[in-house]
């Protein structure tokens, strides 16, 4: 079986309104072209919660010839975890910005973590699956609104859901060294009392 495209998904969600499927995306027709807007939103707004399968940590990007860090348009969060060099850095727009020193002039390279936005054919099938089943709810709720039908496809989407998140804490190879309260126990020293 073929992975799912961008067609399969937008015409899975014509099909939950009784719509004819579309053989290409710029078919003309004006569902079809909502479908995939509603579609490619949903997508960027599952993918800036940042999975494993779409984050990157300790990614080094180099300044400009202005002391800018300029990140890619397809990173959905950037942070600086650690201050480094006295600076607090946050994304302002496609930017890193010092917050400490209020300037974007970084002046050094340094490492971020990422998440960043891939292509719907680059996600995983199960990922795929649950950006569908959600923007076909959206979409049937707007084009119909039937409160049945959101029901049917809340369930779906919520069984998706979980699956994806299963999918997510299955490959990002934690460990009980990774979860902070785990640490803090491990990590406790006798402490004298006064």
């Amino acid at each position: 079986m073929a992975a799912t495209t961008k067609l399969d998904a937008v015409n899975t969600m014509l099909s939950a309104i009784g719509e004819a499927p579309v053989n290409s995306l710029s078919s003309g027709l004006v569902e079809a072209e909502i479908a995939e807007t509603i579609l490619n939103t949903t997508n960027r707004e599952v993918q800036s919660h940042g999975w494993h399968f779409n984050t990157e940590y300790k990614k080094s990007y180099a300044q400009d010839t202005d002391g800018y860090i300029v990140i890619g348009t397809d990173v959905l969060r950037a942070d600086a975890t650690l201050e480094q060099d006295g600076k607090d850095l946050v994304q302002r727009g496609t930017k890193m910005y010092d917050r400490k020193n209020h300037t974007f002039v970084i002046g050094a390279s340094t490492n971020l973590d990422v998440v960043v936005e891939l292509n719907f054919e680059d996600l995983p099938e199960v990922a795929k699956r649950y950006i569908t089943l959600k923007s076909t709810r959206v979409f049937q709720d707007r084009v119909v609104g039937s409160g049945t039908l959101h029901d049917f496809q809340r369930e779906d989407e919520e069984r998706a859901y979980f699956e994806l998140k299963q999918f997510d804490k299955a490959t990002d190879d934690a460990n009980i060294f990774d979860n902070y309260d785990v640490f803090s126990i491990i990590d406790r020293q006798g402490r004298r009392t006064v």
